[in-house]
C-alpha cells in the first residue's frame, strides 16, 4: 500500500513538472514576443508617435466631423473643416496665453528686477549678513564656470532645437494623419475585414472598434480632468488677485494631458507670478492650492472618471502610471492609461472567445423554452 501510494505521488509531481515546465515555456514565448513588439516600436517611433497623436487628436475632433457627415457634407469637406477649426482653436489657446503675457511683460520685468533687489536685501541682513561683495564674488564665479561649460551649453541648445524640430515635423505629420482618419475612417474596419483570412477578419476588427471607444473615452476623461483643474485652480488665482488668471487657467488644462511634468510646468508658472505680483505669502497659498487640486485630481478625479470611461478599477489606473512613467518618462506616463485600457479590451475579448458557452439546463418542453426566448 505505501508502495502504490510513493508510486502514485512520483506520477503527479512528474506531470506536474511537465505542466509547469511547458506553462513556463509558453510565458517565456510571450514575453519574448512581447519584448520583440517593444524593440521594432522602438525602431519604428519617429512613425509611431505621430501616428498615436493623430488618432489621439481625431477623437477629440471625430464627434463633430461624424455629425457633419450625417448632414450630408461630403467626408473631404467635413474633414478639411474640422481641421481647419481645429487650427484655429490651437491658434486660439496660444493667443489667450500669450498675448495677455504680452501685454502685461513690463509688469511682469519689473515685478522680477524688484523681486531680486528685495532678495539681496534679504540676503545682507541677519541671518545671513551676505554683503554685496560676497554676492558679486559668486556671480563673478558661477559667469566663470558658465564660460567654461560654452561647449556644453552649445550641444544642449543644439539638442533642445532638434527636439524643437522634431516635435514640429511630429504634429504637422499628426495634423495630415487626423484629416485622413476623418476623412476616410469609417472605411478602415470593412477594409481590414476584406485584407485578413477566416477568423481574423471578425476578430481584429470587433478588437479594433472596441479599442477604439476605450481611447476616446480616455481622452474625453483626461479634458474633462483638465477642464476640473483648470476651473479649481483658476478660481484660486482670481480670489488671490494673481494676474493673468485666464492664461494660466488655459495654460492647466493644456498641460493635463502631458501628466506629472505639465501639471508640474503649470504650477511652477503659476506659483511664480504669484510670487512676483503679490508677493511670498500669496504665492505660498497659491503653491498650497495648487498642491491639494493636483492632489484631488491625481487621487481622487482621475482614477474615478477614467475607471468608470475605461473600465478599470482607480488601483489598476495608479499602477499603470507610475509603472509607464518609470519605464519611458513623460510619453510612458502619457500613455500608460490607453495601453492598460487596450488590453484589457484584448483579454475580455480573448476570455469571451476562449471561454466555455453557458450550457442550457435541459428541460423536457424545448418547444415552451424556445417560445420564451423568442
Amino acid at each position: 500500500m505505501t508502495f502504490m501510494s510513493a508510486t502514485l505521488s512520483s506520477t503527479r509531481t512528474r506531470a506536474a513538472l511537465r505542466t509547469s515546465a511547458r506553462v513556463s515555456g509558453e510565458l517565456l514565448m510571450i514575453l519574448v514576443m512581447a519584448a520583440a513588439v517593444l524593440w521594432l516600436l522602438g525602431q519604428m517611433w519617429s512613425v509611431v508617435w505621430p501616428l498615436i497623436v493623430g488618432l489621439i487628436l481625431t477623437t477629440l475632433t471625430w464627434p463633430l466631423a461624424r455629425f457633419l457627415r450625417r448632414c450630408g457634407w461630403p467626408p473631404a469637406l467635413a474633414a478639411s473643416v474640422v481641421t481647419v477649426l481645429f487650427l484655429l482653436f490651437a491658434a486660439g489657446i496660444v493667443a489667450l496665453i500669450a498675448v495677455p503675457v504680452a501685454s502685461q511683460s513690463g509688469e511682469l520685468t519689473d515685478g522680477v528686477v524688484e523681486g531680486i533687489q528685495k532678495l539681496r536685501e534679504w540676503a545682507a541682513g541677519p541671518p545671513l549678513n551676505i554683503g554685496d561683495d560676497q554676492i558679486t564674488g559668486a556671480l563673478d564665479t558661477a559667469i566663470a564656470r558658465v564660460q567654461d561649460s560654452v561647449g556644453s551649453m552649445v550641444t544642449a541648445v543644439a539638442t533642445g532645437v532638434g527636439t524643437v524640430f522634431n516635435g514640429v515635423v511630429t504634429a504637422v505629420l499628426a495634423l495630415f494623419l487626423m484629416f485622413f482618419f476623418l476623412k476616410d475612417g469609417p472605411r478602415f474596419l470593412p477594409w481590414l475585414t476584406r485584407q485578413l483570412p477566416g477568423r481574423l477578419a471578425t476578430d481584429v476588427p470587433t478588437v479594433a472598434a472596441r479599442g477604439w471607444e476605450t481611447l476616446g473615452a480616455f481622452v474625453r476623461s483626461q479634458a474633462f480632468v483638465g477642464l476640473l483643474d483648470a476651473v479649481l485652480i483658476g478660481i484660486g488665482l482670481w480670489i488671490l488677485g494673481v494676474p493673468l488668471v485666464l492664461p494660466l487657467a488655459v495654460l492647466t488644462f493644456v498641460s493635463a494631458f502631458v501628466p506629472i511634468v505639465g501639471a508640474l510646468f503649470a504650477g511652477l508658472v503659476a506659483v511664480l507670478i504669484a510670487l512676483v505680483s503679490n508677493g511670498l505669502t500669496d504665492a505660498l497659498i497659491v503653491l498650497a492650492v495648487i498642491v491639494v487640486v493636483q492632489q484631488l485630481e491625481g487621487n481622487v478625479f482621475q482614477p474615478m472618471i477614467q475607471s468608470r470611461g475605461l473600465g478599470l478599477h482607480a488601483a489598476v489606473i495608479l499602477l499603470a502610471v507610475t509603472l509607464g512613467g518609470s519605464l519611458a518618462g513623460v510619453v510612458g506616463s502619457l500613455l500608460a492609461v490607453p495601453v492598460a485600457a487596450l488590453i484589457a479590451v484584448v483579454w475580455n475579448y480573448l476570455r469571451e472567445q476562449l471561454g466555455d458557452p453557458l450550457q442550457e439546463p435541459e428541460t423536457d418542453q424545448p418547444a415552451a423554452g424556445a417560445a420564451v426566448l423568442s
